[in-house]
C-alpha cells in the first residue's frame, strides 16, 4: 500500500490550470457537486470566467438541488429549503484539489465543489461531501487517517439511453450473452468500451488497477487504486459519470442499479477500509501483533477488533446508506455473491464483512453497497459506526467459518427500503454521529423515494391483474 500521495497525471494545480487557459488547451472548466443521489451537478464554465470570477469567489446554484427528487421535481416536507423559503442559492466553492483535467471531453477540466450558505457562510451540513468531511475530522482528531477503495460494478448494454427509454426498458440487450466472471475473451470483445474508460481515467488523474468481466453478461468491474475516502468518494462520483459518458459517445448503455434484471446477479459497490495513523498515513493500524485469525496469516490489532465490533452492531441501521432506493434490495439473494446476513470472516464471500490481507495491506470488506449507492453517504456511514465502536471498545461477534446463507440465528439485512428507514431512523449513534438535521434530510429523501414506488404502477402489476383481478 502506498504511504503516500504522489501528484497524479491528469491532476492540475490553480497555476497549471490558469496555463492552459490561456494556451487555449482547455476551453471549458465543468463545476459541479454531488447531489442526494451521487449525481454530478453543476455548470459548464468557460475558462476566462473562470479564472476571473469562479476560481476566487464561487458558483451560486439553487438549494433546491439538494432538496428534490431524480426526476429533479422539488420535493415538499425538507426543513433545509422549500417554496416557503423561496428556494435561494448556496454558494458552490471550488476545492481545489479535487482540479483535473476531464480527458474524455474536448479541451475540458473539472473540479468538485464545496457548498456554503449564502446568508451565513457556514458549510451546507446536509451535502453529501460535508457529511463525509465531517466524519474524516472526527477520526483525524482522533488520530486516524480512514483509507478505502470501492469496487464498482456495472452493466453493459448493446443499446443507446434513448433506445433503452423507446423500448420502456424491457427486452434491453446485454454486450454478452455469458456469464463472463474474469473471462478475457468475452473482455476482449467489450474492450473498445472499458478500455476506453480505464485510460481517460488514468489521463484524468484517477489511477486505476484494473478491470475484469463480472457474473453477468454484460457485467464489468473497474477497480480504483485506494485512498483516502474523500478522495476516493470523489473519484468514484468521477469515474461513474465519466463512464456513462463515454458509453453515450459509442452508442452504448451502461447501468449501475442493484439490480436492472432479475435473471441475473446485482452490481455491487464492495467498499474496502482501513485505518491509518495521521496525519500522513505511513502505517495502517489494523494489522500487527494482535489475535490471530487461525489458518491465515492475519492478525487483528485491538484497534480493528472494536472497529468491526462498530460494523457489526450497527450494520443493520446503516443499510439506508448503502442501498437507498427500493429497487437496492432486489439485490440481496442468496447464492448470488451479494449478502443476506450479518457477520464477519476472513475471505469469505457469503459475509457482509469479508476480512481480507495481512500485516499492512489487512482490511475490512463490506459486501452490503449496490452500485447505485451514494459513495460519501456509504463511507460516512462506515466510518460512524466504526469509529463509534472504537470510543465505546466494541467486541465483534464470533468470527464466521462457512456458509451464512444457510446459517441459522444470524442477524439479517433489512429486507426492503421501508425496514432500513426504521433502522436508520432508530439509531443513536447515526443521530448523535450525524446530527439530526442531516439524518433526518436523508430519511425523508428516503421516504420519498418509497412514495414514489409505491405510487407506480408497475408492468409486473399489469400483467398479473390487467385480465384477471
Amino acid at each position: 500500500m502506498a504511504k503516500s500521495k504522489p501528484a497524479n497525471p491528469g491532476t492540475l494545480s490553480r497555476a497549471e490550470l490558469e496555463e492552459r487557459i490561456r494556451s487555449g488547451a482547455i476551453e471549458t472548466v465543468l463545476t459541479v457537486f454531488p447531489d442526494l443521489y451521487g449525481r454530478l451537478i453543476g455548470k459548464r464554465i468557460t475558462g476566462r470566467f473562470f479564472l476571473e470570477q469562479v476560481a476566487e469567489h464561487g458558483m451560486h446554484a439553487c438549494d433546491y438541488l439538494l432538496a428534490c427528487d431524480m426526476e429533479m421535481d422539488p420535493v415538499p416536507g425538507y426543513r433545509f429549503t422549500s417554496w416557503d423559503t423561496g428556494y435561494g442559492d448556496f454558494l458552490c466553492k471550488p476545492d481545489f484539489s479535487t482540479l483535473r483535467v476531464a480527458n474524455w471531453l474536448e479541451t475540458s477540466a473539472i473540479v468538485l465543489c464545496d457548498l456554503f450558505d449564502e446568508m451565513t457562510g457556514e458549510p451546507v451540513a446536509i451535502a453529501p461531501r460535508e457529511v463525509l468531511k465531517r466524519q474524516v475530522a472526527r477520526a483525524r482528531e482522533a488520530g486516524y487517517v480512514p483509507m478505502g477503495g470501492s469496487e464498482l460494478e456495472f452493466f453493459v448494454l448493446r443499446e443507446t439511453y434513448a433506445s433503452a427509454g423507446a423500448k420502456h426498458y424491457e427486452g434491453l440487450e446485454t454486450f454478452g450473452s455469458y456469464i463472463e466472471d474474469y473471462h478475457i475473451l468475452q473482455g476482449t470483445k467489450v474492450e473498445p468500451l472499458v478500455g476506453t474508460i480505464r485510460r481517460h481515467l488514468e489521463a484524468s488523474g484517477i489511477p486505476v488497477e484494473f478491470s475484469k468481466g463480472e457474473w453477468g453478461p454484460g457485467q464489468q468491474e473497474i477497480n480504483l487504486r485506494f485512498c483516502d475516502v474523500l478522495e476516493m468518494a470523489d473519484r468514484h462520483v468521477l469515474y461513474k459519470n465519466a463512464a456513462k459518458e463515454i458509453a453515450h459517445a459509442q452508442e452504448l448503455a451502461i447501468t449501475f442499479m442493484a439490480k436492472w434484471n432479475a435473471a441475473y446477479a446485482g452490481s455491487s459497490c464492495h467498499i474496502h477500509m482501513s485505518l491509518w495513523d495521521a496525519p500522513d498515513a505511513r502505517r495502517s493500524l489494523f494489522g500487527g501483533d494482535g489475535d490471530p485469525i487461525p489458518g491465515t496469516r492475519a492478525r487483528l490489532s485491538p484497534l480493528f477488533r472494536n472497529w468491526l465490533g462498530g460494523l457489526l452492531a450497527h450494520a443493520r441501521a446503516l443499510t439506508l446508506f448503502m442501498a437507498p432506493y427500493v429497487n437496492s434490495y432486489k439485490r440481496f439473494m442468496p447464492g448470488t455473491f451479494a449478502p443476506t446476513a450479518i457477520g464477519w470472516s476472513y475471505d469469505n464471500r457469503t459475509t457482509g464483512f469479508r476480512l481480507v490481507g495481512h500485516d499492512q495491506s489487512l482490511r475490512v470488506e463490506c459486501r452490503i453497497p449496490g452500485a447505485d449507492a451514494n459513495p460519501y453517504l456509504a463511507f460516512a456511514a462506515l466510518l460512524a459506526a466504526g469509529l463509534d465502536g472504537i470510543e465505546r471498545k466494541l467486541e465483534p461477534p464470533e468470527i464466521f467459518v462457512g456458509n451464512l446463507y444457510e446459517a441459522e440465528n444470524v442477524p439479517q439485512l433489512p429486507r426492503t427500503l421501508a425496514e432500513a428507514i426504521e433502522l436508520a431512523e432508530s439509531s443513536t449513534m447515526l443521530r448523535q454521529a450525524l446530527g439530526d438535521a442531516v439524518l433526518d434530510h436523508y430519511l425523508h429523501f428516503a421516504r420519498t423515494e418509497k412514495r414514489k414506488f409505491d405510487e407506480a404502477v408497475t408492468t409486473w402489476e399489469l400483467a398479473r391483474f390487467m385480465e384477471r383481478a
